[in-house]
């Protein structure tokens, strides 16, 4: 990640994660459930055992100790599997929930939900120019997660949308880099080396998006191809370099196979050509066996000179 780090600087967050103070939930629910009726019986009583003159200072303890349990209670709140809850108090980050399950916290304070489950961003298909000012289009699909809640919350304003930005960021920085093919030179290219195209593209993203708590699982290139006004031309060059190919190896396994009539034949003493007709002899050879189409034989009924 070093060569990608050195080209993305981003600022410190100002927060990391951490665990919250808190209590389970079930603990929390019953010692504010009993106090609840401690200070209901607490009201009551008084008033029934001496209604005319009750016992005002016990009653008062009893509503103090209802109005407790009810803030108490308050505090209960649960958590969903790949979810987490991020606790503040006055404003300020106190930690977060990642246990599922009732959950108990500082009932004054606020909590928000942050979902780490594993997310897909695929993003739109760019038009861009290669590093050989082609244009092309291109399209990625990024695997990320949440990793560090107190990141996502307080340093980006929008990590869902921040992730997405910087991914289709990175896309169009990796298109610019390198050309669509490299023609046999020396060099990645976006066509041939996939893997490493996708190992860069991944290390890019994650660098960029490190700085909002995400953890890039995986990045692949979902689309690429050459614009619409020059995929016919590239059409043609690279169906050119093709037949190119394809008649190089014809034309080499051609040669081998004259090779091994003109030794078999000299070899069998079965006929003896001076030079001019052993060249008349591959060249006919080699109109045949290179030809696209297939030939017409001529039956010579002279001699072997006319």
């Amino acid at each position: 990640m070093s060569a990608a780090t050195d080209v993305v600087r981003m600022p410190v967050p100002p927060v990391r994660e951490r665990e919250a103070i808190g209590l389970p939930g079930i603990s929390a629910f019953f010692i504010g459930f009993f106090a609840l009726i401690a200070g209901v019986a607490l009201m009551v009583t008084p008033i029934v055992r001496n209604p005319d003159e009750p016992n005002l200072t016990v009653a008062v303890a009893g509503l103090l100790i209802v109005i407790g349990g009810v803030i108490g209670l308050r505090g209960l709140f649960t958590v969903a599997p790949g979810e987490a809850r991020v606790l503040q108090f006055l404003g300020r980050y106190t930690g977060t929930v990642r246990k599922d399950g009732l959950r108990w916290a500082n009932p004054f304070s606020t909590r928000a939900k942050v979902s780490t489950r594993i997310r897909n961003h695929e993003t739109a298909t760019l038009k861009v120019n290669d590093a050989d000012g082609n244009p092309i289009e291109i399209a990625a699909v990024v695997v990320w997660q949440v990793d560090d809640t107190a990141k996502a919350m307080f340093a980006v304003d929008d990590f869902v949308r921040f992730v997405g930005i910087q991914a289709e960021t990175a896309v169009r920085h990796i298109a610019t880099s390198y050309p669509y093919d490299n023609h046999d030179e020396a060099g990645l290219s976006l066509r041939e080396n996939a893997d490493e195209i996708t190992e860069k593209l991944s290390l890019e993203i994650a660098a960029r998006v490190q700085a909002a708590g995400v953890h890039v699982i995986e990045s692949r290139l979902t689309h690429l191809a050459y614009a619409p006004e020059i995929a016919h031309a590239m059409l043609q060059r690279q169906q050119a370099g093709a037949v190119v190919a394809a008649r190089a190896r014809i034309v080499e396994g051609a040669v081998g196979m004259v090779e091994l009539a003109l030794a078999k034949l000299a070899e069998q003493d079965v006929v003896e050509l001076d030079e001019e007709r052993k060249a008349a002899m591959v060249s006919n050879l080699l109109v045949v066996l290179c030809g696209d189409r297939s030939t017409q034989p001529v039956v010579n009924t002279g001699s072997l000179y006319h």
